[in-house]
């Protein structure tokens, strides 16, 4: 081999190395110029995996493999638990770096712990921020429609949408607040708190994200189906077989005619009986009322990622109605209406 080819393969492999130092160095770069504040939180026990897989979700950084892989290279792996104002302006180096110190947000700030249920509705949810924070549960109730805010949130989150600016939606993030156990500062804001929720939602709604814009169905009919699965069934085939009922039922031009949207509807906890002035009440959630066709306007409580799942992987059944025994938690399903009497009448 002469000098000429030597020269040249020597010049290719300083190239591919230059290249490769180039495409390392680029995404360690901030994501933008915007010195916008972002809440991150680490979890005790979360592996470097899952902080890296967060960092990305949350738009925090540039490339997840160039992170991981500067993490083993530099040897930055011992990262702190804890919650963290980040901003899209830090480099890569200047985040793990905060997350090493454990940099968190006034570590001397008292934090409580919350655990919202699957199931809960938004009210649930604010009322126990509001019982175990400084936020006064009527006041955080008033902001939490506001218009101008929830514009704010559609422009950071890629779920939200116009549909929650419906004006005929009760709570415009029901169904939105990923159930979930959270850690907030005693000494809050209401955007503080919903920030960190919404933040949990992303993440999850992130790994079924394909799933979610291949469904014929809009994210915000999606959520409404799945909180209806969330109240009516307990494990996940039951829960494929309502989404199948609804779906069937749909497409069948029949309403829904189920009682948990009643509830919803006319603002009454599960445990209260519901009258015949709530079942015939004409509102833009009562499935109940026979002329009522279609989905309810919006979610009536915020559903589990299993009940979510559901509604993407509908049982394949022909099912039309169902009766679900509030005692045993059992849902019997039927395509006979006679039947269908038959189990309303044994577990009633």
């Amino acid at each position: 081999m002469n000098k000429k080819k030597i020269l040249i393969i020597i010049g290719c492999i300083l190239g591919i190395i230059l290249l490769i130092i180039a495409i390392y160095f680029f995404n360690l770069r901030a994501v933008d110029k915007s010195n916008e504040k972002v809440s991150f939180t680490v979890n005790s026990g979360d592996s470097k995996e899952i902080i890296v897989e967060n960092l990305k979700n949350a738009n925090l950084i540039r490339s997840k493999y160039i992170t991981f892989a500067y993490i083993l290279l530099t040897g930055n792996s011992n990262i702190q638990a804890g919650s963290y104002e980040l901003s899209r302006n830090m480099t890569t180096n200047e985040i793990i770096k905060t997350l090493v110190n454990g940099d968190v947000i006034n570590k001397n700030r008292e934090t409580v712990t919350i655990t919202f249920k699957e199931g809960l509705t938004l009210k649930d949810c604010l009322q126990l921020v509001a019982d175990q924070t400084n936020l006064n549960y009527d006041d955080i109730i008033k902001q939490i429609n506001d218009r101008e805010y929830l514009q704010s949130l559609i422009e950071k989150y890629w779920f939200l949408n116009e549909d929650i600016l419906n004006e005929n939606i009760y709570y415009s993030l029901e169904g939105y607040l990923y159930p979930n156990t959270y850690e907030f500062h005693k000494n809050t804001t209401l955007n503080e708190v919903i920030t960190k929720i919404l933040d949990e939602t992303n993440n999850k709604l992130s790994s079924i994200r394909n799933s979610i814009n291949e469904n014929s169905h809009t994210i915000h009919e999606i959520l409404t189906m799945a909180s209806i699965v969330e109240k009516e069934a307990i494990n996940f085939e039951d829960r494929q077989k309502v989404a199948q009922v609804i779906n069937t039922r749909i497409n069948l031009n029949m309403n829904l005619g189920m009682d948990v949207t009643t509830y919803y509807g006319v603002q009454k906890n599960m445990k209260e009986i519901l009258t015949n002035v709530d079942i015939n009440d004409v509102n833009p959630y009562n499935t109940r009322v026979s002329s009522f066709l279609g989905l309810p306007v919006g979610p009536i409580c915020n559903p589990s990622i299993e009940s979510i799942k559901a509604v993407l992987e509908p049982a394949k059944t022909n099912y039309i109605y169902f009766y679900a025994d509030v005692i045993t938690g059992n849902v019997y399903f039927t395509d006979n209406y006679d039947e269908f009497l038959e189990f309303k009448r044994l577990y009633s």
